[in-house]
């Protein structure tokens, strides 16, 4: 039996697991969970890695109480944000949070030096505010002296890695997401880096998903009494882990891999870059054996969770089973937003957002609590709907169905309106995707399965899914059309 760590480092909170494989099934425990909470400093929102760091090694000790060995441990994370670290490894600042102001304003200057058209064709990710690449053209643009004394980028959960073991490498599911990375000539677009003023050189070694990368350090070991375990560079992006465990029941099916964002695609062997695919702002991200992630970022449940922050604000603390509870009884369909309008991008009042932007398209105001979660999951449905219509028509195939993993498959609410909006059925689970995901891929570099069918035939034979069959409604077919009215709007217009 072999017995691996999974450390998943999420947008909201972290936790640390343990995976036992006894060649038929794999058992999973959590050990220790946590907070994530950013810190905003004179205007910046930065992430709190070394606190990340410090939890990281709190669950790693509490993993290694009831074991008698740990033969693997893995961290995935977020895509997107890195860490600096100088010559002598020491880390130059902590990493910025991608929702940080600065990081969206970069994008015009960005796309000044690099036109749009050909940041997709090179890299085939999406035009998103959130990018690395954005972030270090804002750095280099204002000649930020961290990059002076940089000597290398480590996106999150490599710079966890570099503590516990010393492996300075981008794994290469996360190292694709930065649109930094050219996925034809399988490494980064060191042209392009050097037509923003970045030096190619900052950008580490990339490999493989279930690339063994060394052994644990030793005063790592010795503080979390983990002796000989082995680190891995499992999936690190969280939506390739996840993705890597789904257990797909027909192919060509699509995944939803729901949380604080979903992300709605499908697999395939090889990236998809063409006129239709930027057209329809589609994503490729690395894979588990050498998949492409073909995918649309929809913003998720982080609108709940800033609504149900702000609401705790004002002296009214639901828990987020209660809010779904409300929003079950609450009207369907009154009204709808957009999720990915501007207006929704940084952390504020997102209840009082909702309202202003149902006021500003001339919808229904939703008050209550249970009508502003309708809204939003609702209108999360339909957005799901919409990026599943733009993979069918980039590939020329419509899914069978949709299978939804991750925090997101245990709101049956969400899984149902999915089902509705999509006119699919929706197979829910298993809700802890990513570290199953992580594990397997653990697994699978440790020799104990040799192929990714094998590892989701492992979670086929540990997890057993829910379904939910579209019902047929009259007031869809107005909703959706609603909806892509609301996403036309300019942003300017509705989120200024």
């Amino acid at each position: 039996m072999s017995t691996c760590v999974a450390v998943d480092l999420g947008a909201q909170s972290g936790r640390v697991a343990v995976g036992r494989f006894d060649g038929e099934r794999l058992e999973v425990s959590e050990a220790h969970r946590f907070p994530n909470v950013p810190v905003r400093t004179r205007g910046t929102l930065h992430w709190d890695i070394l606190r990340l760091y410090r939890d990281t090694l709190d669950g790693l000790r509490a993993a290694a109480r009831d074991q008698d060995r740990i033969d693997a441990i893995a961290v995935d994370s977020w895509a997107v944000d890195f860490g600096l670290i100088d010559g002598k490894g020491r880390l130059v600042q902590n990493p910025v949070h991608y929702r940080d102001r600065r990081r969206a304003q970069a994008v015009e200057s960005v796309l000044k030096l690099v036109p749009a058209r050909e940041l997709y064709e090179r890299t085939g990710i999406q035009l998103l505010p959130i990018n690395t690449v954005f972030e270090l053209g804002a750095m280099a643009a204002e000649r930020d002296r961290a990059l002076e004394v940089a000597d290398t980028l480590l996106l999150v959960p490599d710079l966890i890695h570099y503590w516990l073991c010393g492996s300075r490498s981008s794994e290469r599911t996360n190292a694709t997401t930065t649109q930094c990375f050219d996925p034809r000539a399988e490494g980064w677009a060191g042209d392009l880096l050097e037509r923003l003023g970045i030096s190619p050189g900052l950008m580490p070694e990339v490999v493989q998903p279930g690339t063994r990368l060394a052994h644990l350090d030793s005063e790592v070991a010795e503080e979390t009494s983990i002796e000989t375990a082995q680190v891995i560079a499992a999936a690190t992006h969280d939506t390739g882990s996840a993705v890597a465990a789904v257990p797909f029941a027909q192919t060509g099916s699509a995944f939803i891999s729901a949380g604080t964002w979903s992300l709605v695609g499908l697999e395939v062997d090889e990236p998809v870059i063409n006129e239709s695919t930027f057209a329809a702002n589609l994503t490729n991200e690395g894979g588990v054996a050498g998949t492409t992630r073909l995918l649309r970022n929809v913003t998720g449940l982080w609108l709940v969770h800033e609504c149900q922050r702000s609401w705790a604000t004002e002296g009214r603390h639901y828990s987020f089973e209660e809010l779904v509870v409300l929003a079950e009884q609450a009207p369907p369909l009154r009204a709808l937003i957009d999720p990915d309008d501007q207006l929704f991008v940084e952390p504020g009042d997102m209840p009082a957002r909702v309202r202003k932007f149902c006021v500003a398209t001339g919808q229904d105001e939703p008050q209550e609590p249970g009508a502003v979660v309708r809204c939003i999951l609702a209108s999360l449905a339909l957005g799901h709907g919409r990026a599943i219509r733009s993979l069918s028509a980039a590939t020329g195939a419509t899914p069978p169905a949709i299978h939804m993993v991750g925090g997101g498959a245990r709101n049956s609410l969400l899984c149902q309106l999915t089902a509705d909006a999509t006119g699919l059925p929706v197979l829910a689970g298993p809700y802890e995707a990513t570290l199953l995901g992580n594990l397997l891929v653990q697994v699978m570099a440790l020799g104990e399965l040799s192929s990714i069918e094998e590892a989701r035939a492992v979670v086929r034979r540990s997890f057993a899914p829910m379904t939910f069959e579209p019902r047929e409604s009259a007031a869809w077919p107005e909703a959706r059309q609603r909806f892509e009215t609301l996403s036309t709007r300019s942003p300017e217009k509705v989120g200024a």
